[in-house]
């Protein structure tokens, strides 16, 4: 029997499930005879559509039946090998195998790194490397040949970046075939060529016994296009297509392209390679074939939407230039019946929408349902929602490796050594839910605290030493002594893992050790856990490939671009969870949801940028350079996500979601989502119902707000004793002198925190005052201290750079200001003293930076600041008290060494900040004369006299309540605004 006159070409429309339909036609043309069902084979586009077909035929079947062969085509894009029915042994000349994914990454980042100008770290040549291949791949698989490159000519039209770019591909272009010789390999893309032509070069003198199918291939691939060629001419072979679009008019589709070139410039425009029927366009010009030569595929299934969907789907798509037709449409052609729109306020609330209507499915008997989504944080919040209720959906996109356990373990290792172990990065690893697995991750966990709790402020030194260093005896506050005193008892367990990881790598050569260094001790400190179960066994998979292709991967290794390659290299991996979610829901990605369809689709995460994702730019080749050697243009794969839309619209009830906010800000609703909307105009259908039942879930029965709290504690529990430091916080904001003075809370710095105003002031005091102590030498003396001190082994280089140059520049003028005033008479008594004094009825107590002897007699009293000092309004207003009440508290003769209740007749602060041009000013808040709307020197005190006594009594020895926020004009920290709610009252009107 001859070929056919015509190719036997059929379509399946979107409005038809496709698997079901496919399996439906089959059984009905070859399932009489079970044996000839079992001949034969399908040819489908991918791994993902086998299984797809699979489960359709048991659906279908409702008891034991013998299965056709079901043969992927691979797809070199998803790293696919061709199936085993098309790559037979011993047949003819061998093809020689295809070079392995990994290896392939690993020579051409290194290739990359040698053919660059400039120095190119592992991570960055990695990447500069997969984009190459996929260049490469695009290359092979259009047939462009390597000399095409060259005939171009169009160097001398490009600017020098994509010149230089040209330039460099060129050289990686010829070098690469050298490549493949030495290891005796071919593409992927090329092996998948020549068994393709090899297959269709045999049919055409021997086609098979049994029938065959193709279907759902959209692949533009001339290799694709001859081969379904061939089978179309079979006398048993059929070629089916999905979701071509029959529908649309002769001025549509010709509007689509690809277009004649022009005859006097040789250049065709553009064709619209967005358009959902591009692709399919495209194959069926390269199979010779049009669109009249595909017949209606007659069968279907009980999951199919009316055909008026399809008509209407065609609608939404035309082309840009045809959608004025729009307005002239009529009611019954631009109606989506059954399918709704849902756009919510932000991804929370569209992923508790979604899973509502996804449990409304499981709670309808036999309906099933399907979310898809590229999104996978979407995904990933819609699963948690179901798990709540007990659905666990079958995500079978699965999750990159590299947000996995055993992912982040290995990354986080990797950053770890590439930052010296930094606070977050050690803290990061020593936390991780994989390390010391087991019997004693409790008390593991206990000392990793105990080591965050010391790594809050400045950052130590860099690498275990300066761990060690932090955990040397101090002085300090007693519970830094006693907390560095039990983390020293558990930091040698930790050291005992780190150490060696710390030493592997300063040993390691190439990547191929580090890479063996990360794996060893990965397990070390996993107790091997990282490698268990389908996730561990999926990175010990991959990194073991990793491992045997490094020694071929890029030369220039620096660990600070391991974290980088690592991230890379996992996220190209999906993983996906072991079968046996709830059989009638599942979450799909797109690959996935290609040639499913259920009784409910919904299509979530509808906004530009993730439906349809952005495309990713080609770092080799210019838009023109890949139009002219006759590439697909960088935004193809929106045509192919806008087929997957159009084909997803085809399901019996549709959901289509967007939130208008995402995580970066306001989000643009999508193409699609637009193109929808104004097709339908008035026959719009929302799905508000889903967002109202999202928020009635999160929506109280009773509102009840926090008010403004309040606390009054018994007057036993007021403090009696207080520093002049809390005097200022308590009149502000008694709150927090109530939460830090009663309820003994205290904020915690931020782990590696930027060395503060807190910490840049415990450093001038400490380096004045002993200075002062040593008698007040000159100012070689007090710069020496000064270097000393940023000198200490647990001082950060990166604090010494940024702040002993301006540090230095302060304290000059402080030993200026110093000799001036010893010149004048003024004699230092005391620094850094402490005194106390009963006032009010309670013990007020403080530390005096500077106690001055001057010439009058009387008592000088200085405050060192290092930043801004209080204006005298603050002060007037009773803000900033501190330095009256220390002249309070010496009048009191509450400071030792000093005349019994010495009169104080100066105060000033000093600081060290940045006026003009200079570092360091003295400012007063007082003057003997009020000028400038200062407290008169004389009295001062008095005035703090009064402001205190009022505090005290209503506060300390009375009954008042702390309230929050007393004054909030008045800046303060805000430690405490979390602890007070402040958000959820402030602003309020309570009356």
């Amino acid at each position: 029997m001859g070929d056919r006159t015509r190719p036997a070409l059929f379509n399946i429309p979107a409005h038809r499930a496709f698997s079901d339909a496919l399996v439906a036609g089959i059984l009905a043309q070859h399932g009489a005879d079970p044996m000839r069902l079992a001949q034969g084979m399908i040819l489908l586009p991918s791994n993902r559509a086998v299984r797809a077909v699979s489960d359709a035929f048991v659906r279908k079947s409702g008891g034991g039946l013998l299965l056709p062969r079901l043969v992927t085509l691979g797809d070199p894009d998803l790293g696919e090998q061709i199936g085993g029915a098309l790559d037979p042994l011993g047949e003819g000349d061998a093809i020689p195998p295809a070079i392995t994914s990994m290896r392939r990454q690993m020579i051409l980042a290194r290739m990359v790194q040698q053919a660059s100008t400039h120095p190119v770290d592992a991570g960055q040549a990695l990447k500069l490397g997969q984009a190459l291949g996929a260049v490469l791949d695009q290359m092979q698989v259009e047939r462009v040949p390597v000399t095409a490159l060259a005939d171009l000519g169009l160097s001398d039209e490009l600017s020098q970046h994509w010149q230089t770019s040209l330039t460099l591909f060129s050289i990686l272009l010829a070098r690469w075939p050298d490549e493949l010789a030495r290891l005796g390999c071919i593409d992927l893309a090329d092996r998948r060529n020549r068994l393709l032509d090899r297959m269709a070069a045999r049919w055409a003198k021997e086609p098979p016994g049994g029938f065959v199918v193709a279907a759902g291939i959209s692949t533009t691939a001339p290799a694709i296009a001859a081969l379904l060629r061939r089978i179309g001419m079979m006398p048993n072979g059929m070629v089916v297509f999905a979701g071509l679009d029959q529908e649309m008019d002769g001025e549509s589709w010709d509007a689509i392209g690809p277009f004649v070139p022009d005859p006097i410039t040789g250049r065709a425009p553009a064709g619209h390679e967005t358009h959902p029927q591009y692709a399919l366009k495209r194959l069926l010009d390269r199979m010779s074939a049009t669109r009249d030569d595909v017949a209606l595929w007659r069968w279907g299934s009980e999951h199919d939407a009316r055909a008026v969907r399809g008509r209407n789907i065609s609608n939404a798509m035309l082309p840009p230039r045809l959608t004025s037709r729009w307005r002239d449409l009529k009611t019954a052609d631009r109606s989506l019946a059954g399918v709704e729109a849902l756009e919510v306020a932000t991804p929370g609330e569209e992923a508790q929408a979604i899973a509502i209507a996804l449990r409304e499915a499981v709670e309808t008997e036999g309906r099933t349902a399907a979310l898809v989504t590229p999104d996978r944080q979407l995904a990933t919040r819609v699963s948690a929602h179901l798990r709540r209720w007990g659905v666990e959906a079958d995500d079978s996109a699965g999750q990159p490796l590299s947000r996995l356990p055993p992912g982040t373990l290995l990354i986080a290792m990797a950053e770890a050594l590439a930052e010296r172990f930094a606070p977050i990065a050690l803290l990061t690893l020593l936390k991780h839910p994989l390390v010391m697995r087991g019997e004693g991750r409790v008390a593991w966990l206990e000392g990793v605290r105990g080591l965050d709790l010391l790594l809050r402020g400045p950052r130590p030194q860099a690498g275990i030493y300066g761990i060690d260093l932090l955990l040397q005896e101090r002085d300090g506050e007693d519970r830094q002594r006693v907390l560095r005193a039990q983390t020293r008892l558990w930091w040698p367990e930790a050291r005992a893992l780190l150490e060696p990881l710390e030493q592997a790598f300063l040993a390691a050569p190439d990547l191929a050790a580090q890479l063996a260094a990360i794996r060893e001790h990965a397990g070390c400190f996993s107790q091997d856990a990282i490698w268990a179960g389908h996730q561990g066994h999926a990175a010990a998979d991959l990194f073991a490939e990793m491992e045997l292709a490094a020694s071929e991967g890029p030369r220039q290794a620096d660990i600070r671009s391991l974290p980088t390659l690592l991230d890379h290299l996992l996220s190209g991996l999906s993983v996906r969870p072991p079968q046996g979610g709830h059989p009638r829901v599942s979450i799909l990605g797109l690959i996935e949801a290609r040639l499913v369809q259920t009784d409910l689709m919904i299509l979530g995460g509808l906004n530009e940028g993730t439906w349809p994702g952005l495309p990713t730019p080609d770092p080799w080749l210019a838009p023109r350079i890949r139009r002219e050697l006759g590439l697909p243009g960088l935004e193809s794969r929106i045509g192919l996500a806008a087929h997957d839309f159009a084909s997803a619209l085809g399901a019996p009830h549709v959901l289509i979601t967007r939130a208008r906010r995402g995580a970066g800000g306001p989000a643009v609703a999508s193409r699609f989502w637009l193109r929808l909307k104004a097709m339908a105009g008035a026959q719009w259908k929302s799905a508000d119902r889903y967002a109202a039942l999202a928020q009635a879930l999160d929506h109280p029965a009773e509102h009840k707000p926090a008010r403004r709290p309040a606390p009054v504690p018994p007057l036993s529990v007021r403090p009696k004793l207080i520093p002049v430091t809390d005097v200022d916080r308590l009149k502000a904001d008694p709150y927090a002198f109530y939460a830090k003075r009663i309820l003994r809370l205290a904020r915690l710095d931020p782990v590696d925190a930027d060395a503060g105003p807190a910490w840049r002031g415990t450093a001038v005091h400490e380096i004045l005052q002993q200075w002062a102590e040593a008698g007040e030498g000159d100012l070689a003396d007090l710069e020496a201290r000064a270097r000393a001190m940023f000198d200490r082994p647990d001082v950060h280089p990166l604090l010494k750079a940024f702040w002993q140059p301006r540090l230095i520049e302060a304290i000059r003028w402080i030993a200026a200001e110093v000799a001036s005033d010893l010149a004048a008479g003024r004699k230092i008594l005391s620094v850094e003293i402490e005194g106390r004094a009963d006032i009010a009825g309670v013990t007020l107590t403080g530390k005096a930076d500077r106690l001055d002897l001057l010439p009058d007699g009387k008592l000088g009293i200085v405050d060192y600041k290092t930043g801004k000092p209080p204006s005298a309004r603050q002060v007037r207003a009773g803000y900033a008290l501190q330095l009256g009440l220390l002249g309070l508290i010496a009048e009191h003769g509450g400071f030792p060494g000093t005349d019994a209740a010495p009169v104080a007749g100066d105060f000033e602060y000093w600081s060290l900040a940045k006026k003009g041009d200079a570092f360091g000013y003295r400012e007063s808040p007082v003057d003997p004369m009020g000028k400038r709307d200062k407290i008169i020197t004389a009295d001062f005190t008095s005035h703090v006299h009064a402001q205190f006594d009022e505090i005290a009594a209503t506060y300390l020895n009375g009954s008042a309540p702390f309230d929050a926020q007393v004054n909030p004009e008045v800046a303060n920290y805000g430690d405490y605004d979390q602890l007070m709610r402040l958000e959820e009252w402030y602003g309020r009107d309570d009356g």
